[in-house]
């Protein structure tokens, strides 16, 4: 049975995620991230981190992380994410009406 760092070593190499960008990311060296795709117990956070940087929700491979709730996974850095769908929304709608106010000033300046 694959340990919690082999686990994460084969969705890292399987993502195509180059090991050198997420290390960054997560503020570690390369040497770092080999040393911990041998470590049996590498911690949640550390997990989450990565599953964030590559995208990929590991609950399917690693059990523990059932307990967490489901936005524990999402970016809150992502603009897209559900808190502002509202704010998207609405600055599309803005556009929108911008958009038919102009089309009707260009149809007024043609008759």
């Amino acid at each position: 049975m694959q340990h919690r760092g082999e686990i994460v070593e084969q969705v890292i190499r399987q993502s195509g995620f180059p090991i050198t960008i997420i290390a960054q990311k997560l503020g570690k060296s390369r040497r770092w991230m080999y040393l911990m795709f041998d470590n049996p117990q590498v911690d949640i956070e550390t997990i989450l981190a990565i599953g964030k940087i590559i995208h990929h929700d590991f609950s399917a491979e690693i059990k523990e992380l059932n307990a967490l709730t489901p936005n524990s996974f999402e970016d809150p850095e992502n603009p897209y994410n559900n808190e502002s769908k509202e704010y998207w929304k609405n600055k599309y709608l803005k556009l929108l009406e911008d958009y038919n106010e102009l089309l009707k000033q260009v149809n007024e300046m043609k008759k």
